[in-house]
């Protein structure tokens, strides 16, 4: 307590008076650690606590104290954070704490009025909350006031750090930081902060840079596991009582063609205030739409709103604001977007619409609940097709309902989280800073600029070999060009992809199209979304959980007119589903081998995993690999995540005419089927001998292959692309241990 009253006693009035206005007893935890670092140490700090357990005020209670005893100079704080919302929710949360205490605090995206940012650029002070697109932009075209903007920045608090270690945007804030600290001449103390991180130390090595500053890592005590959590599965079109909350079989007239899939979720979050997670922003778009037809057929009032990064700004806010209200009993359907900090007050559910992928996703999801006191709330629906006579024995499994089980046992069991990805050759990202980089500096010698952009912690991996080829071939493509004095400056085609304003985002984006419904003629048109493909004038299609024809559509200014229709209809867009861990799959081989009567299953789950087990155990899945479908029909179950997964594949069908085998086709990572003639036994040799020395990652990848992932992919020599694919797409060991334990199988 003595330690909790001296660091209370250093605070200044504001902070003490807002924590007596919040009711605080007293400080926590993970605030009294980030205190005694940052009041104590010169280190960076990585903060890693569950959600709504005060990280945010535990890392700006003492740098804003340290900021109102000695004001900074210019900017005195960067806040990054990886969403706009966020950056919004938090700049209010700042202005109610900094009211009284003389420091200013500016947010800056797209959204931002102009007005806004230029009172900061004439009187640069206070905190800056900022994006890391705002922030390469602003490197870009105001390299020259970079200095006086900056140097005297003290701390750079980075927001959600798990959604940002080894990812393009996350490498992208560490080169932003580094060029700052070298333009500066000094290097600003960096604080982390996330709820779910797998691995602190690596994480904490992401943070730190090429610094050299130590990161504190304060241990939280583990207060164990306080949920309430339930699953419960359904089948598509199947009238079997059991599927019915009655106990009597659906009713086709009354449920409109809705399932009771649908109808369970519904009746999950009415008259609630919940959150609906789904793992696409297709389902998001159909569970949306489906829930306002069931409340209109129920003749409930819609309280149903929508959340994703194609919604225009504005309807996403009215679904942040609606939720914020504490009046308000609105259901948010929502992807990735709501998954992150933004404070929505207490929720009284989180429904998820079949498994998360991850464990920190699943973490994040829950804890958006159970605030104030309350236990975390979540209820998982899985649907699955009611399977026909002839169903293959893989698509008999309910992979959904087992990865989730496997999800919740791991973190229960083992306080698993996965660990943050490293990329060895972040290509995209190179070429960005090299750009980037080459356009705030002005003309340079190619040795100086492959020493600066080389040196920025992301690219430690890359080889100034690799690096000499895509420098070549960015003059080929005229990105650069070579003066007479062999200096290097941007070329016209450079320059063109630096004047459009998507060029700061190193995220994957598309040439979407964005939609307006009203008269445009009077001005009057609202904007909805985006939309990647605009249907021809006349057609319908599904966007904010409603239907709309088109008016019109004005191809050169990427604008469809629309206006709203009846009914629901499935939309598509293009996008990564993210990656699965091993230790997730080997998990769920468990939950199919073990007899462990899980809890949180409700009948239904728990029948349809009773009757998997039964299947599973009868077929020989929990103890072979290899299974035998039919006189030439195999089916392989690895038990691997993505990346293994995706080598043993590659492996399979690269070796395919030495294996003998044909018609490879998989689903996710949960199995691989084939036709061979062969008898298992000597498949199985075949595929030892050709993995014996060990898998070769490069040579999976064929020679006229261009894998493009990432945004600038497309500029990127295909050598170099398929290097690195093979170094960071492809991971041989455990595929290798797999072929390994076949071996070791018995066969009839």
């Amino acid at each position: 307590m003595a330690e909790q009253d001296r660091i209370f006693d250093r605070f200044p009035p504001f902070i003490r008076e807002y924590i007596y206005s919040h009711s605080w007893e007293s400080l926590r935890a993970v605030q009294v650690a980030a205190a005694e670092t940052l009041f104590l140490t010169d280190h960076h700090l990585l903060l890693t606590s569950g959600t709504a357990s005060g990280k945010t005020e535990a890392a700006f209670f003492p740098i804003l104290t340290q900021l109102y005893e000695k004001p900074a100079a210019s900017i005195g704080v960067l806040y990054i954070a990886p969403l706009k919302s966020l950056i919004n929710d938090q700049f209010g949360r700042m202005e109610e704490l900094l009211t009284e205490s003389g420091i200013p605090v500016t947010h800056w995206h797209g959204d931002v009025a102009g007005s806004h940012k230029k009172k900061l650029l004439e009187n640069p002070s206070g905190i800056l909350q900022i994006t890391p697109e705002s922030l390469e932009s602003m490197l870009i075209n105001r390299s020259n006031d970079i200095v006086r903007l900056f140097h005297d920045l003290r701390f750079v608090v980075i927001d959600e750090v798990h959604t940002l270690t080894g990812s393009d945007r996350g490498n992208q804030i560490i080169c932003q930081l580094s060029r700052i600290a070298r333009l500066i001449g000094r290097e600003p103390r960096r604080v982390g902060l996330s709820a779910t991180v797998g691995d602190p130390s690596l994480a904490a090595a992401w943070l730190a840079g090429n610094s050299g500053i130590t990161v504190d890592i304060p241990q939280n005590p583990d207060e164990g596991v306080r949920w309430r959590l339930g699953m419960e599965h359904f089948f598509f079109q199947n009238e079997d009582q059991a599927q019915s909350d009655d106990g009597k079989p659906a009713d086709p007239e009354k449920s409109d063609g809705i399932d009771n899939g649908y109808e369970y979720m519904y009746d999950c979050v009415k008259d609630k205030k919940a959150l609906v997670f789904s793992n696409s922003r297709e389902e998001t778009e159909y569970l949306t739409a489906t829930f306002r037809q069931i409340a209109a057929r129920r003749h409930d009032p819609d309280v149903f709103l929508i959340h994703h990064g194609n919604l225009s700004a504005a309807l996403r806010e009215d679904a942040e604001m609606k939720m914020k209200n504490e009046e308000e009993r609105a259901v948010t359907c929502a992807t990735v977007t709501m998954e992150l900090g933004i404070d929505i007050g207490r929720l009284e559910r989180v429904l998820q619409s079949d498994s998360p992928t991850s464990v920190s996703s699943f973490l994040q999801r829950l804890g958006r609940s159970g605030r104030r006191g309350q236990p975390p709330e979540m209820m998982m629906v899985f649907r699955e097709e009611d399977p026909l006579p002839n169903t293959p024995l893989p698509q008999l499994l309910p992979w959904g309902l087992l990865r989730a089980v496997a999800i919740v046992q791991l973190y229960l069991e083992e306080r698993f989280i996965e660990p943050p990805r490293v990329k060895q050759m972040p290509l995209s990202l190179l070429f960005h800073q090299t750009l980037s980089v080459l356009a705030a500096s002005g003309e340079m010698t190619p040795k100086r600029l492959a020493e600066r952009v080389l040196s920025l912690p992301p690219f430690a991996a890359v080889s100034r070999e690799d690096y000499r080829t895509l420098l070549f071939s960015m003059i080929r493509e005229d990105m650069l060009q070579m003066t007479e004095e062999k200096g290097l400056i941007v070329g016209l085609a450079g320059e063109k992809l630096l004047n459009s304003f998507q060029f700061y985002a190193v995220f994957k984006d598309s040439e979407d199209f964005t939609v307006r419904a009203g008269d445009p003629e009077k001005g009057s048109a609202e904007e909805i979304g985006t939309i990647t493909t605009p249907p021809p004038v006349g057609d319908r299609f599904a966007l904010a959980g409603r239907v709309w024809e088109v008016e019109e559509l004005d191809i050169q200014r990427k604008l469809v007119y629309v206006h709203p229709v009846a009914g629901k209809m499935e939309v598509s867009w293009p996008g990564d589903y993210g990656e699965i861990h091993t230790r997730i799959q080997q998990r769920m081989l468990q939950v199919l081998r073990e007899d462990t009567v899980y809890p949180y299953l409700k009948p239904n789950a728990a029948h349809r995993l009773e009757v998997a087990r039964h299947l599973a155990r009868n077929t020989g899945v929990t103890e072979h690999r290899l299974i035998r479908l039919g006189p030439s029909g195999f089916c392989l179950f690895p038990w691997l995540g993505t990346r293994s997964f995706r080598t043993l594949r590659r492996f399979l069908t690269t070796n395919a005419k030495k294996l003998g085998i044909s018609g490879v086709e998989y689903e996710g990572c949960c199995y691989i089927t084939f036709h061979a003639e062969e008898q298992p036994k000597t498949l199985i040799r075949r595929m030892a001998e050709l993995a014996a020395g060990g898998i070769d990652p490069q040579s999976l990848v064929g020679a006229g292959e261009q894998p493009l992932f990432d945004k600038f992919d497309p500029y990127i020599p295909a050598e170099l692309l398929r290097r690195a694919y093979a170094v960071d797409r492809l991971s041989p060991t455990e595929a290798e241990e797999v072929i390994a334990a076949l071996s070791t199988e018995r066969f009839s």
